[in-house]
């Protein structure tokens, strides 16, 4: 066993998440940290299989400025030459397909315009000359968003650790964190494969396995992973990266060009999940193969837009395991069950475009004696005092996934 050394505040997994929040941290004065990644690379496993979509026209006045802010973030990270974030701000296109559609548009375009967010309804002629390749025809409505786009999730991520690395912040791949170690009540260090690091604070942003940190540590989570799928297509003519987000709620689909070819994406009608409880910390989820019948599906869904889908092979199936949470809400926040024990998982799938807020709000519920009521809402806490059953938390989970762009969610 290695010798032992000594941080202030170690995170665990080295994804978007867990350096965004390393780089919060440094950023709000936490210098001594160590970021810990069991894969040989940050940015190995979620991370990578992410589309990078960011959008910031939500529901809620507190989860749009929050978007908002996310964006402030990376256009500043972009600015970097030496470490750019892979920010493209091209704008998104949000499609209406029937009238009770445009009334949730309607709403949210007043959610955006108390946030202060650009945003315009636009007609067919406008978006058609926006994106090409779509059929507008039989559209309803189209909400536009010019500061919108999408990252490529590794640079960001990249981006992050450059930036934190700068400020003092320490990264070591290729190590295991085994379990958290404990004294009287009080997180004390992790122990890994290449020896252990004491510590006071432990952040858990282990993504999938983010449920074994927690479980060993004496704190249960309803953390479920729940999979998520798209694909990308061979060159298609027409496509380029400029061309901007589109997201179609009413066909559960979103879509934008990688590159000169067509990314493709849905949520799934039936979703499949996968009981954390059935594979321990030092082990992968269980693998994926490409659902035809599911990305067959996506394609169909699109063909009435974009007859052309069906002309275009795939090149790529990109699938991971993003974990969901029964309310859809982050898990973010010290836990009153072990002191010095930090979440950030949860992600609901916004592990990447979520993850400077999510840094945020992890440093927030660290410092801030009064958290705000939206940060304090989302700590372990809620389910750790409560009564909750796996059955069902697997279920509210999944419901959540299935229902990513039902009416009003």
């Amino acid at each position: 066993m290695a010798k032992s050394r000594q941080s202030e505040i170690v995170v665990v997994g080295g994804g978007a998440v867990g350096c965004g929040v390393a780089y919060q941290l440094a950023r709000a004065g936490h210098t001594d940290v160590l970021v810990i990644e069991k894969e040989p690379a940050l940015a190995s496993v979620t991370t990578s299989q992410a589309a990078g979509l960011v959008g910031q026209v939500r529901n809620t006045l507190e989860r749009t400025r929050l978007a908002m802010w996310s964006v402030q973030t990376f256009s500043e990270l972009e600015q970097d030459e030496t470490a750019p974030a892979g920010w493209r701000q091209v704008g998104s296109l949000r499609i209406a397909l029937n009238e009770k559609r445009v009334e949730e548009f309607t709403r949210m375009k007043e959610v955006a315009m108390q946030a202060g967010l650009e945003v315009e309804f636009i007609d067919r002629q406008v978006a058609q000359q926006k994106w090409p390749l779509l059929d507008f025809s039989q559209v309803q409505a189209v909400l536009w968003c010019p500061t919108d786009g999408y990252l490529q999730p590794s640079d960001l991520t990249m981006a992050y650790a450059t930036q934190a690395r700068r400020l003092g912040v320490t990264f070591q791949t290729g190590t295991a964190v085994k379990r958290v170690t404990v004294n009287k009540g009080r997180v004390t260090g992790v122990e890994t494969d290449q020896g252990r690091v004491d510590c006071q604070l432990v952040v858990n942003a282990a993504g999938a396995h983010a449920y074994h940190l927690a479980s060993d540590a004496g704190v249960e989570l309803p953390i479920v992973p729940v999979r998520h799928e798209y694909f990308v297509t061979v060159h298609a003519e027409g496509l380029h990266p400029a061309l901007p987000v589109v997201r179609i709620p009413d066909a559960t689909l979103y879509l934008r060009a990688e590159t000169a070819a067509l990314l493709c994406g849905g949520w799934e009608p039936k979703s499949v999940s996968s009981d954390p409880r059935g594979f321990p910390l030092n082990n992968d989820p269980p693998p994926i193969e490409p659902d035809w019948d599911v990305l067959g599906e996506f394609a169909s869904q699109l063909s009435p837009l974009m007859p052309q889908v069906n002309e275009l092979g795939i090149r790529n199936v990109f699938k991971g395991w993003p974990t969901f949470t029964p309310d859809g809400r982050f898990i973010i926040g010290p836990s009153c069950r072990l002191a010095g024990f930090v979440m950030a998982g949860g992600c609901n799938a916004h592990g990447v475009s979520g993850s400077a807020g999510i840094g945020r709000h992890v440093v927030e519920s660290m410092v801030d004696s009064e958290p705000s009521e939206y940060v304090a809402s989302l700590s372990p806490d809620r389910f750790t005092e409560q009564q909750w059953d796996w059955q069902t938390a697997c279920q509210q989970a999944r419901h959540y996934y299935e229902n990513y762009y039902a009416l009003d969610h």
